[in-house]
């Protein structure tokens, strides 16, 4: 990325949201979160997988009519979408000083609020 001019704020960002998570290859990342956006990066990147995960599930295939009690309950059922990390999670909004249900509502919202473009963009 340096060799592409990339500026190194955003290399760290990069970088970071992998935070203490140990990838294929057995190392673990290092490169903790500090900027807010860095920890906000870190806590939603397996949240929205979830999130999304969870409107495919829905007849209307959308986070737009998702309640945040619908999504607590995916959220604490282990075997949906198991691939998304709630520990991870769960780090990423203490690193924010943030309360879960902040996280997972202002998530969700921001979700429904840019899936139309989101949708647009790739059909």
């Amino acid at each position: 990325m340096r060799e592409g001019g990339v500026s190194e704020d955003i290399i760290h960002a990069v970088v970071s949201h992998g935070y203490g998570i140990t990838v294929e290859c057995g190392v673990t990342l290092d490169v903790e979160p500090v900027h807010e956006m860095e920890k906000v990066l870190f806590a939603v990147d397996e949240l929205t997988g979830l999130i999304w995960a969870a409107a495919l599930m829905r007849p209307s295939g959308s986070v737009k009519d998702m309640e945040l009690k619908s999504l607590k309950k995916k959220y604490k059922s282990k075997g949906f979408a198991a691939g998304c990390s709630r520990e991870v999670i769960e780090r990423g909004a203490v690193q924010l000083g943030w309360e879960l249900e902040h996280l997972l509502t202002l998530t969700l919202q921001a979700m429904a609020d840019c899936e139309d473009a989101i949708k647009q963009q790739n059909s």
